[in-house]
């Protein structure tokens, strides 16, 4: 695995390094041990699919609070994805603002640490995310910001075609 840290400390871009022959590739996505040397969070507790039928489709903007926090590796399977991150650490130069990172199924993942809110908008239908979570779903502290929070400015970039009730109920940060 290539590991390219982004602007957002903590965050990276990973690409697959592919051993390739005739049939395909084969390649390592996740590996306990590279995560720990890193320093990231190489916990694994939960896995989860997201499958959305339309473009435009608007999910998150999603966090746990501590001490439910998650660490999450995302990858596109199926698609094409932007993938939206949140700085919401307190103590960090990034603190309230937001990164956009476009994902296709060409195998390369983010991965995102504790403290990141995370939304997502499909850029075509039938788009599939894999996310990998170091922390499992606790319902009585998940939170959300709204998509369109005016101090954010989050330029999404298509109008949302599909958002849930919950997601459009959320509160501006």
């Amino acid at each position: 695995m290539i590991f390219e840290e982004l602007e957002f400390e903590g965050v990276f871009k990973i690409d697959l390094e592919k051993i390739e022959d005739d049939r395909g590739f084969f390649a390592r996505s996740w590996d306990f041990k590279i995560f720990k040397e890193k320093g990231l969070n190489e916990k694994l507790m939960q896995c989860n699919i997201s499958f959305n039928h339309k473009k435009g489709t608007l999910r998150g903007i999603h966090y746990q609070l501590h001490p439910y926090a998650e660490a999450k590796l995302v990858r596109c399977t199926r698609g094409k994805v932007f993938e939206v991150l949140v700085d919401l650490r307190k103590n960090s130069d990034t603190y309230s603002q937001w990164l956009g990172i476009e994902l296709t199924d060409d195998h390369k993942m983010i991965y995102i640490p504790e403290g990141f809110g995370l939304g997502m908008q499909t850029l075509v239908d039938d788009t599939e995310l894999f996310y990998q979570m170091s922390g499992e779903y606790a319902p009585d502290y998940a939170r959300g910001i709204k998509w369109d929070d005016p101090k954010l400015k989050i330029n999404w970039p298509i109008n949302p075609s599909v958002i849930s009730e919950r997601d459009s109920n959320f509160e501006y940060m």
